[in-house]
């Protein structure tokens, strides 16, 4: 985009923040923070591509004022990690929408390739799964609890161990971006066909809704966020393969540096997801109506937060801005 229809395109927005900070005028702290994160963008694509002109002076002063205006204000600066997974983060992630789309297909394709492998070859699942995970779980069938394996160790020791891992996994998800989108994707058939093949076993035992009913508890939250790091890394991945007008070394930065934000915004999920597992998913003789609670709560939490949520407050920071 050339400079005069880059200050064309965003002239009126920045006369009307400077206005706002230099008049003084009543801006409440949520407005402002969501301007200025606008800003920054503005910013980082003028210093890309505008080096040493005078819009990059003027969005370098104004970012100045910005700052200044934004940490003078205490209440602010002691939420500013409430600011982020509240304002900054949804507005920031519904321009992956799509990617998160296409990562979501991806992940299914792979969980139908597991169910049908496991449905046509029985030694299929102890390739995926592994014997001696296998042959636990037909023996807690036969003494007639089947999610037996979940009720092991300490309460607080299989918090923290899950979590770790589940956090460690989805990281995972995000570095093999590095070798482009291949990578990451190669986590997410991994994954997938894992999943497939694990609930089709119990399937086969007949025992499929006895253990959704506890294995979903932690895994409705453990599952979807995996897809979610799948996309930061397919953020990463693709800005690699395709650079659009950037520099593909610019494009590799940004992307990188958007993949990181998402996978970090995570972290919470995966921290809610191994309390569930810890400190839930073994108590499986739970009423039913108690377990479906949990679990569509939480599916509702994920849908609402990266889906629902990052729409309506596009919606009305446009509607604010117009």
């Amino acid at each position: 985009m050339r400079e005069a229809a880059f200050v064309k395109q965003n002239k009126e927005k920045w006369i009307a923040f400077e206005k706002a900070i230099t008049l003084n005028s009543k801006i409440n702290p949520d407005s402002l923070a969501d301007y200025y994160i606008q800003l920054t963008n503005d910013l980082a694509y003028a210093q890309t591509y505008y080096p040493e002109s005078k819009t990059l002076q003027y969005l370098n002063s104004l970012a100045s004022q910005a700052h200044q205006k934004i940490y003078s204000n205490k209440k602010e600066s002691k939420n500013r990690v409430i600011s982020f997974w509240k304002y900054e983060f949804p507005l920031f992630f519904k321009q992956y929408h799509a990617t998160l789309f296409y990562t979501f297909l991806l992940f299914l394709v792979s969980t139908c390739i597991g169910i049908i492998s496991t449905l046509n070859d029985d030694s299929f699942v102890r390739l995926i799964l592994g014997d001696a995970y296998v042959n636990e779980t037909l023996n807690n069938i036969e003494k007639g609890d089947p999610t037996a394996i979940y009720k092991s160790g300490s309460e607080i020791g299989t918090f923290l161990g899950i979590t770790i891992n589940n956090i460690r996994v989805a990281f995972l998800a995000y570095a093999f971006g590095v070798i482009t989108s291949i990578g990451t994707a190669w986590v997410l058939f991994r994954n997938g066909v894992m999943l497939g093949a694990f609930f089709t076993f119990f399937y086969t035992k007949d025992l499929l809704f006895e253990a959704s009913k506890s294995i979903w508890l932690h895994g409705t939250i453990e599952i979807s966020v995996i897809v979610i790091a799948g996309c930061a890394g397919l953020v990463m991945g693709n800005s690699l393969l395709f650079p659009k007008t950037y520099s593909r070394r610019v494009s590799f930065l940004k992307g990188a540096k958007d993949g990181l934000k998402i996978v970090v915004s995570t972290i919470p999920f995966f921290i809610i997801a191994g309390f569930i597992e810890g400190f839930i998913t073994r108590y499986s003789n739970m009423p039913v109506w108690l377990a479906m609670t949990i679990i569509f709560g939480s599916l509702a939490l994920i849908i609402y937060y990266y889906i629902i949520y990052p729409i309506i407050l596009t919606k009305r920071y446009a509607a604010r801005s117009h």
